[in-house]
């Protein structure tokens, strides 16, 4: 019987990361337990800038969010919310601050030593590195591509994101990557260092019965990293 190389052993592949986007919140839920039921996704993000918006927007978002966790932990799915550090803490949650959320020193005390804390540092190494020195649990860098989500963010270059990759990993420090990637376009991005894979609008744009088939491609092309 012939041995099996270590190039025959799929590699694991990054975590796919699912953020929310801003539909009804029964269309939301229902596509979120359709992604969470595939087993495919390994971290989820609330991020619901329009409830926001509005003039309840933030007792709203509370109900949802509330749901939303509720879920999750029947898939032991973590999840983290958007900019919000109070929010995070009373829902017992990680968070994931942009570069005007406050912070990371002041998000470790109020939240519990083991939550998620990200940070939005695009492709700026200078931003890198002041989140790993703060103890960051990953640093987020892209746009990777053009999204429908962010359709005027800034690309990083390739550069960037391999010197970003390296600092990181040499920090013991998780990188996600984030911006316009599909289940197709993260072929180009193999072989990079990388924990996280950010996706909002490959998933959460389809139909309710397109998300498991969506799901499973994700899956099929995560392994063998």
């Amino acid at each position: 019987m012939a041995k099996t190389s270590v190039s025959d052993i799929p590699k694991k592949g990054p975590t796919l990361y699912l953020l929310t986007n801003d539909d009804e919140f029964d269309l939301l839920y229902a596509k979120l337990a359709a992604a969470l039921a595939t087993g495919t996704i390994g971290l989820l993000q609330i991020r619901r800038k329009r409830v926001l918006a509005q003039p309840n927007g933030k007792e709203q978002l509370y109900g949802e969010a509330v749901k939303i966790v509720t879920l999750a932990k029947r898939y032991r799915v973590p999840v983290i919310i958007n900019d919000d550090v109070t929010l995070a803490a009373k829902l017992g949650v990680g968070v994931h601050l942009g570069q005007q959320d406050g912070a990371i020193d002041e998000a470790k005390q109020q939240l519990k030593t083991n939550q998620i804390i990200g940070r939005t540092c695009h492709g700026n190494m200078a931003l890198i590195e002041e989140a790993i020195s703060s103890n960051a649990t990953y640093i987020a860098m892209g746009a990777i591509f053009a999204s429908s989500t962010k359709p005027n963010a800034n690309i990083i270059t390739r550069q960037q994101l391999i010197d970003g990759c390296q600092y990181a990993t040499h920090n013991n420090t998780d990188v996600c990557l984030i911006g316009g990637l599909t289940a197709e376009n993260i072929r180009q991005l193999k072989g990079l260092p990388i924990a996280y894979i950010a996706v909002v609008g490959d998933i959460m744009d389809l139909p309710v019965q397109s998300i498991e088939k969506r799901c499973q491609e994700w899956q099929q092309a995560l392994t063998n990293w």
